[in-house]
């Protein structure tokens, strides 16, 4: 499963061993545990990936034959992809921009997908240094 947690100013995406189920099951407890509400909804969520990042091209194929149903990719400009996943959307109500976005895919794109992310975060760290 991959989780996308949005902040006010940034996000983190992160990938779990935890089914979907078992990780909004958790969710569901837990608010409830503690009163707090929560708000549920199919949605989409997207984040850019820099075109010339190792690896792009393989993510390209990898979507093809596997999870074309949930990610999409699109070329924005000549320096970025456009990282678009379908999934569902967590936080304590509907107007909120702050919260979590899961989905989930084969295991594999997954995986990579965090690989590709983490290697531009420290690409783009390199360049505001």
């Amino acid at each position: 499963m991959l989780k996308l947690t949005y902040t006010e100013g940034s996000f983190y995406l992160e990938c779990l061993t935890l089914s979907l189920e078992e990780w909004v099951t958790q969710r569901v407890i837990l608010s409830m545990r503690v009163g707090q509400p929560l708000h549920f909804e199919p949605s989409t969520a997207s984040f850019l990936l820099p075109v010339d990042l190792p690896g792009v091209e393989r993510l390209k194929a990898e979507v093809q034959r596997n999870d074309s149903e949930i990610i999409a990719l699109s070329i924005c400009d000549a320096e970025d992809l456009e990282v678009i996943l379908r999934g569902s959307w967590l936080s304590d109500s509907s107007e909120n921009k702050v919260g979590v976005f899961v989905t989930t895919m084969s295991y594999r794109t997954e995986f990579f997908l965090q690989k590709l992310w983490l290697e531009a975060q420290v690409c783009a760290s390199f360049v505001n240094e």
